[in-house]
């Protein structure tokens, strides 16, 4: 609680510095999580929840809820190496999505392989992998390809590493035969965050933006560009995985609604 006093003592001292109120933003002074309960269940004081914390409190908030939520919920990201991936650009991006920070929601948690470059592809970024001491948990064909690499942490992936947000330096990688199964593992296993496809074959990059069911889906680029300040919203409040209201990077502009305002002089309709 004397840490939650003091970042809102200095967010008020901001408020008033840019001439606001300083009671435009308020406190909840309670750490009595059965104060959650009565916040979540006051649709007469509260317009909607935007909860941060482990997914089982998102979770509870989400099910017992009589306000609106805003989910901030698991980021199970996805690189997508196409047949028809740059080699160079690939190992590029898929290091970077995965090991540029393992903490973020952002980050690549699967690593899904077409099979026609899964032999050279794989024994590359496993390398790199490797010297930065990521754990790779595969199905039997990425195991057969990473096994040799010397000091490579490779075990066998269960179907619950499929799920996996691992905020952690390991990550889940398949071999597939094509994108219809990349899309569906996608579409199966991922949470709908951020989703990445590295190719050079156009026609295959549309399908996989139109068919991937996730807030942030994404063309030879890391997957660490999936944030609020990065497409210029600002200040991120969280990554919504909804539909409705707002969806994605969620900053200001996402938190607003509309008001429809009509001027007449007597109109009627007939």
């Amino acid at each position: 609680i004397h840490s939650n006093l003091a970042l809102w003592k200095l967010v008020q001292a901001a408020l008033v510095e840019a001439g606001l109120p300083a009671d435009a933003v308020q406190l909840v002074q309670t750490t009595d999580r059965a104060a959650v309960g009565h916040l979540i269940a006051s649709p007469e004081a509260v317009d909607v929840i935007i909860p941060r914390g482990g997914k089982g409190l998102i979770e509870r908030i989400s099910r017992e809820a009589k306000v609106p939520v805003i989910k901030h919920l698991d980021g199970n990201c996805h690189v997508y190496v196409d047949a028809r991936a740059e080699m160079a650009l690939a190992l590029r991006v898929t290091d970077n999505a995965k090991t540029q920070k393992y903490s973020p929601c952002n980050a690549a948690e699967s690593l899904l392989v077409h099979a026609a470059i899964a032999g050279e592809f794989l024994p590359r970024i496993g390398a790199l992998f490797a010297d930065k001491g990521v754990e790779m948990r595969g199905d039997a064909a990425s195991v057969a390809l990473l096994s040799g690499i010397p000091g490579a942490r490779v075990v066998a992936a269960s179907e619950q590493d499929w799920f996996e947000e691992y905020l952690a330096p390991i990550i889940s990688v398949k071999v597939v035969d094509d994108l219809d199964a990349a899309i569906a593992h996608i579409n199966r296993y991922g949470s709908h965050h951020t989703d990445a496809i590295l190719t050079e074959h156009h026609p295959s990059a549309m399908r996989f933006l139109r068919e991937v069911d996730s807030s942030s889906v994404m063309v030879n680029a890391s997957t660490r560009f999936a944030d609020g300040f990065e497409y210029g919203l600002g200040a991120e409040i969280g990554i919504s995985t909804d539909k409705l209201h707002a969806r994605g990077p969620v900053g200001m502009e996402g938190l607003t609604s509309l008001k429809w305002v009509v001027l007449g002089q007597g109109e009627v309709r007939t």
